[in-house]
């Protein structure tokens, strides 16, 4: 038996084709479709229809809490290779969408004159042709009466060209056009048509029963006795189920389109359904950067040379004072760090000193206390053996207390150490057996004779 499953130079070339697909796509425009502050139902289900025209190359499940700010999209946008924004927001007066090119700008800022969403389309409609299978390609946008009006008309042409990837003519697969996104341009009211349809491609030429006949659903034939009727005269059929087609919308096919009859060099008629949404739209200003740069271009408010020029110095002056702020705060920080670490230094070096100070040299000879030191502890020796006299009655031995102390005196010099006196049943392991010592020499005294109490019988072994 042969080896089954694919060979090593089959996977090799599985594995380069994904490889060179995922860098294809990752060289594609993609974008990110929101609504920002209080925007409404309506302005919400506009921007998913949006957002359902971009596909497949926009994030389909988006969603931005209120506490996301811009910073924070940009910054995710970053990583995952998101080249454009569209934003729409709501005011008191109307509704906005803005257009951001990342990571740099510029910013189009368009005003929402109107609007209609896709479910209002599509239920004014007789018959719509929507399906998901439309949706797995970008869609062939035209452009219409962009000409030479101006710069701003211009930069808007360039702006929503690069919303898409570029065809190549010559290699296109007409199989993966199913959508069709229209901006028209009015130069008189300066407004744009967004409109956006959907493809069929049906074959030309033939009467209305072969085509009912190519369809995938058979016509109803009972009535008839011969199928030349159907061919010929199209009996059975309504008149809604043949659209008219003429010289504008008929053109011949340079390659084979999936659908019944639709042959390469075959006349073909291309039909347009609006699928929606709906929008027009007038260009409001043009700024620099990501949504607060220099104002371009302004359709409201215009300025002077030397307005413009003032403007701009006012700019500069405060990028100046912002840089001249930023080295400062480097040179205080820097100056913050270098004292921290003299400080440490400084730290470590007292602890290690201190240390060396307690434990001493353990190399040289202990001289011994300092005669002052050892005059201090005679008395406080001399106080022990006196009460050592007291509390046992003898005299204590010479190794016990001896006179001369080799050892410092603990606590503070000069404070003699404060002797309590014990009293009798506490401490010591005596208990109430406790009897003060009986003096000696001299001051002993006689001992008192003992008297017997009258009229009480001594007791025995007295």
């Amino acid at each position: 038996m042969g080896q089954s499953g694919r060979s090593r130079h089959q996977k090799r070339a599985r594995a380069q084709a994904q490889l060179r697909n995922l860098e294809a796509y990752a060289a594609q425009p993609h974008s990110f479709v929101f609504a920002r502050g209080r925007a409404g139902r309506s302005v919400r289900q506009l921007s998913l229809d949006v957002r359902r025209v971009m596909e497949p190359l926009t994030a389909t499940r988006l969603q931005v809490r209120r506490k996301n700010s811009l910073k924070d999209c940009v910054a995710v946008a970053g990583p995952l290779g998101v080249t454009h924004f569209l934003i729409l927001s709501k005011t008191d007066t109307s509704v906005y969408l803005k257009l951001m090119r990342l990571p740099g700008g510029p910013t189009l800022t368009f005003q929402i004159n109107k609007y209609t969403l896709v479910r209002d389309v599509v239920s004014s409609l007789r018959r719509h042709r929507m399906h998901e299978q439309q949706f797995a390609h970008p869609p062939l946008l035209v452009l219409n009466s962009f000409g030479p009006q101006g710069m701003h008309v211009k930069l808007m042409a360039t702006m929503f060209q690069n919303l898409f990837p570029s065809i190549n003519v010559h290699k296109v697969n007409l199989n993966t056009i199913k959508r069709c996104l229209l901006i028209n341009y009015n130069p008189d009211s300066q407004e744009l048509d967004f409109r956006h349809y959907s493809i069929k491609v049906v074959p030309v030429g033939a009467s209305r029963g072969m085509k009912k006949l190519l369809q995938e659903k058979f016509p109803n034939m009972s009535r008839l006795q011969d199928i030349s009727e159907l061919l010929a005269t199209g009996a059975g059929l309504s008149e809604s189920e043949a659209e008219p087609d003429g010289e504008h919308n008929i053109a011949e096919l340079p390659q084979a389109v999936a659908g019944r009859g639709n042959m390469a060099a075959q006349q073909s008629a291309i039909r347009l359904t609006e699928i929606g949404p709906r929008m027009t739209l007038q260009l409001i200003k043009i700024q620099e950067g990501v949504g607060n740069g220099n104002v371009l271009f302004h359709s409201f408010v215009h300025k002077t040379e030397a307005e413009l020029q003032a403007i701009l110095a006012a700019k500069e002056e405060k990028l100046r004072l912002k840089a001249l702020r930023q080295e400062q705060q480097a040179l205080n920080v820097q100056r913050k760090q270098e004292q921290r670490h003299a400080h440490k230094k400084k730290s470590l070096a007292g602890m290690k000193r201190a240390h060396r100070e307690a434990d001493g040299d353990s190399d040289a000879e202990d001289p011994g206390a300092p005669p002052e030191a050892e005059g201090a502890s005679r008395p406080d020796s001399e106080d022990e053996a006196e009460y050592f006299r007291q509390a046992v009655g003898k005299e204590p031995d010479e190794d016990l207390f001896p006179q001369a102390t080799k050892k410092q005196q603990v606590g503070p010099p000069g404070k003699r150490r404060r002797v309590k006196e014990r009293r009798p049943g506490r401490g010591g392991g005596q208990g109430s057996n406790w009897r003060p010592p009986k003096p000696q020499g001299a001051q002993a005294k006689k001992p008192k004779p003992r008297v017997r109490a009258q009229g009480r019988p001594p007791k025995r072994g007295a």
